[in-house]
Parts: C-alpha cells; sequence; structure tokens
C-alpha cells in the first residue's frame, strides 16, 4: 500500500477521541506559524504506533470547518495539503481504467494480462484503484475525489483521465454508459445514478449529465481518452466531442515506418501524420507517446527519431516512455534470442538528457518514465525515478529543459504588472499555431493559450461548427488549483489571465482574417466561455469576431 493511501486509511480509521485532541493541538500551533513537519514529529502517538500525520490533521480540518467551529482557511489547508504538486497545475487529475478488453493490435513490446486492459498491469498505482473496485467507473472516481478532498486537494475543477489501452476498440455502448457513470460521481446524486448496472444509455442522458455538471461543484475541465492513430478520422472526431472528449492521448511510439513494422505497430508513420492534423483541425489537444530502445533502434536512432515529431507533428504534450522488458510480452521471446537488448539506465539518462532540452517551448513533458513496478522488469532500467536523474543529470552539464512542465509558474506569486506577453508562432501541418502566453521575469509561464489557425489545405472535420474559424484547443493559467470563488494574492488563476489571452487570441485572429472563432470547451468550462460572448454550437461553443 503507498504511503498516501495508508496515511488516509489511518487518517479516516484511528482518528480516535485521544487522537483527534493530539491532532486539535497540533493545528493549533500550526495555524500560530509552527513548522508543519516539526509539529508533526513532536506529536507522537499515545499508542507507540507513530506519529501525527498531515492526513490525520486535514481530516480534523475538515470536521472542524463543517461543524462551525473553525473558519476555512485556505492558506492553512494549503500547509497541510499532502503531496501538492499533484493539483500545481491548476487542476485535479482523476485517472479511471476500462475494463480488460482485447486490442486490435499486435505491438511485441506490450505486455499481456487477462485481468487488465491492455499494456497495463494490476500493480501500477494507477490501476490498483480500478482492480479494487472492478473497474467501475463511478467507484473509481467517487472514490478518488473523496480521497484527493481528504488529503486537503481542491476537487472543483477535474481532468478525467480515461486509461485502458484503445479506448476506441471499446463498444460505443460502452464508452458512453463509462462516461456518464465518471460524470454522475461528479454529479449531485440522484435516484437513478446511485445504482447503475451496465446498460445502453437511452436518449438524452449522458447531454443531460453534461448540462448538470456545467454548475455543479465538481465540474470536469478536461476529458482525456488514449486511442490509436488508425482509428482517428471524421467519424469518430464527432463521437468523440459528443462524450466530451477535450484531448486525445495516440502511441507514436516511432516515426520511423521500419522500427514501427519489426515492432508489429499496425500503422505507418503517414498514419499518424494523418491523425494528428485531423485532430488539430477539430481543435483537441495532443499528446504523443514516444517510445525509445524499440526493438530495432539505437541510442543514435532514437536521437534522429525524436527530432521529426517537431515537423509536421507539433505535439502539445509528449509522454516519453522508454520500452520496458516485461516477461508477458511478445519482445521476451526476442531478447530470449538474443535479438534484443534494453538500454542500460545510464544510457537512458544520457539520451533523454541529450534531447530534452531541444523540446520546443509549447509542449508539455507529462511523463518521462511508466510508473512499472521494478519487479516486473526483466533486464534494463528499473528506476521510475528516471524524471529527477536526468534533472540532475540537466544541472550538472548546466544545461536545462524549456518545455511547459519545467516552465509552470506553480505556488509562486505572480505580479501582473511584471508579466510579459509573448506570442511563439510555429507551423505544424497545415495549420498556423500561436502559443499565447504570459510570462514572469524568470520566464516561468503564468498562463497560455493555444490558437490554431487553419489553413486552407487544413484536414475536413465535416462538423460546421468548424467551417472558417480560428480554434482555440487550450486555455490554461497556472497556480495551486483553487475552490470556485476561493482567492489567493497574487496566485495566477485569479488575477483575469484567461480574459486577457482570450481578448489577446481574437486580436491575432483577426488581424489574420477570421471571422469567427470556435472553442473546444470541457463541459464544466462551458459557463466561462458563454459568459465572454461565445454561444452553443452543435460540438463546440463559437463566437463571431467583430
Amino acid at each position: 500500500m503507498h504511503t498516501e493511501r495508508r496515511e488516509l486509511w489511518r487518517a479516516t480509521h484511528l482518528l480516535t477521541p485521544d487522537k483527534k485532541e493530539l491532532a486539535r493541538q497540533a493545528l493549533s500551533l500550526i495555524q500560530r506559524g509552527q513548522d508543519v513537519t516539526k509539529t508533526l514529529r513532536s506529536h507522537p502517538l499515545a499508542d507507540g504506533s507513530g506519529y501525527l500525520n498531515k492526513s490525520m490533521l486535514v481530516t480534523l480540518y475538515n470536521e472542524l470547518v463543517a461543524a462551525g467551529e473553525m473558519q476555512a482557511d485556505t492558506r492553512l489547508l494549503e500547509r497541510l495539503r499532502m503531496k501538492p504538486m499533484r493539483t500545481l497545475s491548476g487542476v485535479t487529475t482523476v485517472t479511471v481504467l476500462t475494463k480488460p478488453y482485447p486490442c486490435p493490435a499486435k505491438c511485441i513490446f506490450c505486455p499481456t494480462d487477462v485481468r487488465m486492459p491492455k499494456s497495463y498491469l494490476p500493480d501500477e498505482p494507477g490501476a490498483m484503484r480500478a482492480v479494487e473496485h472492478n473497474f467501475d467507473p463511478y467507484a473509481q472516481v467517487k472514490s478518488r475525489i473523496n480521497q484527493l478532498e481528504a488529503l486537503g486537494h481542491p476537487t472543483d475543477k477535474i481532468e478525467l483521465l480515461i486509461l485502458g489501452g484503445t479506448w476506441s476498440s471499446y463498444k460505443r455502448e460502452y464508452q458512453e454508459w463509462f462516461v456518464k457513470r465518471c460524470f454522475d460521481a461528479m454529479n449531485p446524486p440522484t435516484e437513478n445514478s446511485l445504482v447503475m448496472e451496465e446498460r445502453k444509455i437511452e436518449s438524452g442522458e449522458l447531454e443531460n449529465c453534461h448540462t448538470l455538471n456545467e454548475s455543479t461543484h465538481h465540474r470536469n475541465v478536461g476529458l482525456v481518452i488514449e486511442t490509436r492513430p488508425v482509428e482517428i478520422n471524421p467519424h469518430e472526431i464527432r463521437w468523440l466531442r459528443r462524450l466530451g472528449v477535450t484531448k486525445v492521448q495516440m502511441g507514436a511510439q516511432s516515426l520511423d515506418d521500419r522500427i514501427l513494422e519489426m515492432n508489429k505497430r499496425g500503422h505507418d508513420v503517414e498514419c499518424t501524420r494523418r491523425a494528428t492534423a485531423l485532430l488539430r483541425a477539430a481543435g483537441f489537444k495532443i499528446v504523443l507517446h514516444w517510445m525509445p530502445n524499440l526493438h530495432g533502434a539505437t541510442p543514435e536512432s532514437d536521437r534522429e527519431d525524436f527530432v521529426r515529431l517537431w515537423t509536421d507533428f507539433c505535439p502539445d504534450e509528449i509522454k516519453i516512455y522508454p520500452n520496458q522488458l516485461l516477461a508477458n510480452a511478445e519482445l521476451y521471446e526476442y531478447w530470449q534470442r538474443g535479438e534484443f537488448k534494453p538500454y542500460t539506465t545510464q544510457e537512458l539518462i544520457d539520451l533523454i538528457a541529450d534531447i530534452k532540452p531541444s523540446i520546443p517551448r509549447y509542449c508539455r513533458v507529462n511523463r518521462v518514465v511508466r510508473d512499472i513496478p521494478s519487479t516486473n522488469v526483466v533486464e534494463g532500467n528499473r528506476r521510475t525515478s528516471l524524471r529527477q536523474d536526468v534533472q540532475d543529470e540537466l544541472k550538472r552539464r548546466g544545461t536545462k529543459c524549456q518545455c511547459v512542465r519545467c516552465r509552470e509558474v506553480r505556488s509562486k506569486s505572480v505580479s501582473v504588472e511584471s508579466l510579459k506577453l509573448d506570442d511563439l508562432v510555429y507551423q505544424a501541418g497545415a495549420a498556423e499555431e500561436h502559443f499565447i502566453s504570459y510570462v514572469t521575469p524568470e520566464d516561468k509561464l503564468a498562463g497560455f493559450i493555444r490558437l490554431s489557425l487553419p489553413k486552407e489545405n487544413s484536414p475536413q472535420t465535416e462538423i460546421s461548427d468548424l467551417d472558417g474559424a480560428a480554434l482555440i484547443r487550450e486555455v490554461h493559467v497556472y497556480g495551486q488549483s483553487l475552490p470556485v470563488g476561493a482567492e489567493k494574492d497574487g496566485a495566477a488563476q485569479h488575477v483575469g489571465l484567461g480574459t486577457r489571452l482570450l481578448e489577446e487570441a481574437e486580436r491575432v485572429a483577426i488581424a489574420n482574417g477570421f471571422k469567427r472563432m470556435a472553442v473546444i470547451s470541457a463541459v464544466g468550462t462551458r459557463g466561462y466561455y458563454l459568459g465572454r460572448g461565445f454561444e452553443h454550437g452543435e460540438l463546440y461553443l463559437v463566437k463571431r469576431l467583430d
């Protein structure tokens, strides 16, 4: 059991009257400015089982606020919060897994476990909660929200991350049911939402759930699925928008046709190019997975391959997933025959440290390695802390990465007067992209907007909302995610940067001859855009530009 879950269990099950009194004393000291860690360590539990922990204090804090014995104190809660990095990007991510289901692909590096969706293992941290709840979407979302709240994290702005291999390969009835149950868990409970077996959704049910979520406490500000490039076409695009999807993860894995064929990937580079271009033309945020150390690759060929990501494809976010040798993957047989050899940890550190500084400033690196427990890895890198190892190597070299994640302002206060407006323009296939951002004097990102200006040869989406429209694909303002209506001095989320970014995007669009603008709004952010002149279209929010 992970430390976070263990502390939560101790807080919710073992906060007996004597421990509650001890926690009250500690909470009082912290309110008066004492260091949290030192205060916890100076309050050992009477039964000798250890010390107070943050979860116990958060549990007591919530009880006292609910009972009216204490005023809500955002700054105090920030000090008590476990792993504040989880919500410093401005939203709270809730991850859920779909049920085990066959994948049409035959990739030789992918693990197969009949208990799990394709490519996932039951002891991966993100998968354990799904197994615990028998892959029920409602239970997964509800339990995670409850856990995050108990740990002191705000849960009013939720990015829902649906994992489980190839989303598009599941039956559409299941997809619709799965998404609806996730929204049921975020929305206020109703008689029908508390217990609902897997069944076909009646007409209008999902739309009603979406409407309810526009004004509820746990609003969905992003819906992410993962699929394969071969699944992306105009018909699938329309379906994803109907579900409320705003971001798509795809496994590019490599941009070398020879490598793709050797690893039985089932698509070529041109397929990835077409899928990426169509997603961009439809306004989706694009996350590409890239895998060094595939069968047939070398560190040198991987360095060359990485450069190809930034011509035509230009993903908004990437996940670097070094290939890991697992006993339940076909690649294991290649290794046994001596046909495949994993890179060493040092080879991977050197490779990623070489390429990371070249990542454009408009892209975010979400992951640097999959969180697969080392016991599953047969040979090669077993370290899940590879990102930190790479950061240490970059520091040793005296260089740094300029990706979005490395430049986020996070919890630091910002002075509006000191911010600089920057418009990074780049070509991405058949679109001119504008990464418009507010940057601090220290080159930290306070907020940004992704504006896409389609060209005449842009792929046809067959969606009337997008005809002749400039596209807003993302608006993101940084800082600790705070409850709606809460204020924090100097927090980037609360100084009107979002509105200023929208105004600048409109100015750029008009200057480039566009008369209309469309935004791929998540369900829970519709009200934000409707309050700024946008109107409901069929699948997007649209606005006429004067």
